[in-house]
């Protein structure tokens, strides 16, 4: 399991819209806002996003490389992963793979995959096996 992670973003304003429209319906939200100022020498200025009390997400201005980033959100549900990515489209996403199962994983392996603003891969998963069943 990841605590969190960095992600160089190349329109700092952009990217945070981006991911508050995308990542709402994950109830992930824009939490925190850290000054690299009160850091070690050199700590960069950090966009923090999280839900349930922890912030793991964390957009940073600097050089993107849609290359060197892929990033993978837990969905609760099918419906989930559905609100995402019409989310992430609307907010301005390129389609990298709609919602529906990926046979080629699990067949229970369902998830939705976007490109952020920096063609950053991004994708929502749901696997029905990792979750408790009522």
């Amino acid at each position: 399991m990841l605590d969190h992670v960095f992600v160089s973003v190349s329109d700092l304003d952009r990217s945070i819209e981006f991911y508050e429209r995308a990542l709402a319906p994950l109830g992930i939200r824009h939490a925190v806002d850290y000054d690299g100022a009160n850091g070690p020498e050199g700590h960069p200025d950090l966009k923090g996003f999280g839900r349930d009390g922890r912030v793991f997400f964390w957009l940073r201005h600097g050089s993107a490389d849609a290359r060197a980033v892929h990033v993978g959100f837990v969905a609760k549900s099918e419906a989930e992963v559905d609100a995402f990515y019409a989310a992430a489209i609307s907010a301005g996403a390129t389609d990298n793979g709609k919602p529906g199962a990926r046979l080629y994983y699990d067949p229970r392996y369902y998830a939705a995959n976007v490109l952020d603003p920096d063609s950053y891969s991004i994708e929502v998963v749901y696997k029905s096996w990792q979750h408790p069943q009522p």
